[in-house]
């Protein structure tokens, strides 16, 4: 049977920024659907970045999100009765979503802050290639490195 046909869906960008990244970032930092709550903790965040670095904070977020996004991954393939883990490059969608991932997870992991003072310094952090996400990164692309003996098992 076939998989079901996935269709990407247009969003539409973010009132404060006009960016439709950011509109994502919001979507994903939000929980049982509290958009403003989401939208006050990334606003607060780039905010916080504009205080700190007094640069734009856009472009300290996409240095952020350039920084973490990974260009392989490994995926796990049974051949033979023996799983291998398989590396395999990364689609722009999924580089993306795996980003955001990996920072909120890094943001959540710091506590007695506020939401967006933790995202806000994740963020900065990631721009300057450091902080938890990018060791994330990191770790991801040396496994990858590590078996990269088992890159002609994917097709």
């Amino acid at each position: 049977m076939r998989k079901k046909q996935k269709y990407n869906r247009e969003l539409e960008p973010d009132y404060l920024y006009n960016n439709p990244i950011v509109a994502k970032f919001i979507n994903i930092v939000m929980k049982a659907g509290k958009k403003t709550i989401a939208e006050k903790v990334v606003y607060g965040a780039f905010e916080n970045i504009k205080k700190t670095m007094e640069k734009d904070p856009m472009e300290i977020f996409d240095a952020a999100i350039r920084n973490i996004s990974p260009l392989v991954e490994l995926k796990s393939k049974r051949i033979g009765g023996a799983n291998y883990q398989v590396p395999r490059e990364v689609r722009g969608e999924r580089r993306l979503a795996l980003a955001f991932r990996w920072l909120l997870i890094a943001a959540n992991a710091k506590k007695g802050k506020p939401m967006a003072m933790k995202l806000s310094e994740e963020i900065m952090l990631a721009a300057k290639n450091e902080g938890a996400a990018v060791k994330k990164k990191l770790d991801t692309h040396r496994m990858a490195e590590a078996n990269k003996a088992f890159a002609h098992f994917s097709w």
